[in-house]
């Protein structure tokens, strides 16, 4: 019995330092509020306005810490850290075409531009929210419309950002959705980009 006792413990010690830590307690609590706000907001559009424009200050307040948080911020939380220019990420998502894509530790270039345009449509549905809110912006028919185009458009950007984390997970052999529960990621190897 101590022989299977002590097994278990050497297998749970390896697979301990396989994980490294890569996601801060802020970026995980920062993700699943975001999630949690941005369904909530779309799901109490039209209906519940007290709830939804809750949940879009809500959301807009998120996005203000997130862009302090990648511009001071330590590791995977700054934004030089995974934000990388159109021909690295066009020439990685060529990569995952053919198969070929490296595992990143932290966001891959396609990642990185989805966190990018995620943060833009967000913010750009708060403001827009916000100003129907005030004297100056109320009923004005653009920003009616602009809206109503973020909100629905977000719905493409986590359906392709859902897509993109199923992919990578299938590829690299990684639950990148635990990954954002836990903090952890498989530990690098000699292949993978730190």
């Amino acid at each position: 019995m101590n022989a299977t006792v002590s097994t278990r413990e050497t297998s749970v010690e390896s697979t301990r330092e396989q994980l490294v830590k890569v996601w801060s307690p802020y970026v995980r609590l920062f993700h699943w509020s975001l999630v949690l706000c941005v369904a909530v907001a779309w799901l109490s559009s039209g209906e519940i306005m007290k709830v939804h424009e809750l949940a879009g200050y809500s959301a807009g307040v998120l996005i203000a810490s997130r862009l302090i948080a990648g511009l001071a911020g330590s590791g995977y939380t700054r934004f030089r850290q995974f934000v990388r220019g159109p021909r690295t990420v066009s020439l990685y998502i060529a990569d995952v075409a053919q198969g070929l894509e490296r595992r990143y530790l932290g966001h891959n270039p396609a990642g990185g531009a989805m966190v990018l345009a995620l943060l833009a449509c967000v913010a750009g549905i708060a403001l827009t929210g916000w100003m129907q809110t005030t004297d100056a912006w109320w009923g004005v028919a653009w920003v009616e419309d602009t809206h109503k185009i973020l909100g629905n458009g977000i719905l493409v950007l986590v359906g392709l950002h859902v897509g993109g984390v199923l992919l990578a997970s299938l590829r690299h052999h990684e639950n990148l959705v635990r990954a954002m529960l836990t903090g952890r990621k498989r530990a690098p190897s000699s292949e993978d980009v730190a």
